[in-house]
C-alpha cells in the first residue's frame, strides 16, 4: 500500500478484533472512599466497619434502647447481651483508634529521623514551624 493513501484506508473492528483488554476487578473500597477526611480518619472507620458493620451496631443500640424505653431497665437476656456486644464493640474499636494512632506517630518519627539524616536544612524548618 502507498504510505499517502492512508486516509482512504478503512479501519474495520469487528467483534473481537480491537483492543479487548478489560479491567473486571471490582472496585470495592468505594464506600470508604467515600467518607470526608472532616468525619474522620478513613483507615480507622474501614477497620472499626470491619470489626462490626453499621447496621450490627445499630441493631445492638436499637434493641437497648427499645427495651430501655419499654421497661425503664434492662431485664432481657437478649438486652443484657446486645448491650455486652455493644461495649465489646466499642472497646475493640477504641483499641483499632489507639493502635492506628501509634502506627502514624511511628511513622511520624521515622520520616522525621529521615529528613533528619538526609536534608538537616529541612529538619531545622520543621522544627522551627513546630517550635522546637
Amino acid at each position: 500500500m502507498i504510505p499517502w493513501f492512508w486516509i482512504w484506508s478503512p479501519q474495520l473492528h469487528y467483534p473481537w478484533s480491537g483492543s479487548v483488554a478489560q479491567q473486571i476487578e471490582p472496585n470495592t473500597n468505594w464506600f470508604f472512599d467515600a467518607i470526608l477526611p472532616t468525619s474522620g480518619v478513613a483507615r480507622i472507620e474501614k477497620k472499626a466497619f470491619e470489626r462490626a458493620s453499621y447496621g450490627k451496631q445499630l441493631g445492638l443500640i436499637t434493641e437497648v434502647l427499645l427495651e430501655l424505653s419499654a421497661k425503664g431497665k434492662i431485664d432481657s437476656a437478649k438486652v443484657t447481651k446486645s448491650l455486652k456486644d455493644l461495649r465489646q464493640i466499642h472497646d475493640d474499636i477504641e483499641t483499632l483508634k489507639k493502635k492506628e494512632f501509634a502506627a502514624t506517630a511511628r511513622s511520624i518519627a521515622d520520616d522525621i529521623e529521615r529528613l533528619k539524616e538526609q536534608s538537616p536544612a529541612e529538619y531545622a524548618l520543621l522544627m522551627q514551624r513546630l517550635g522546637r
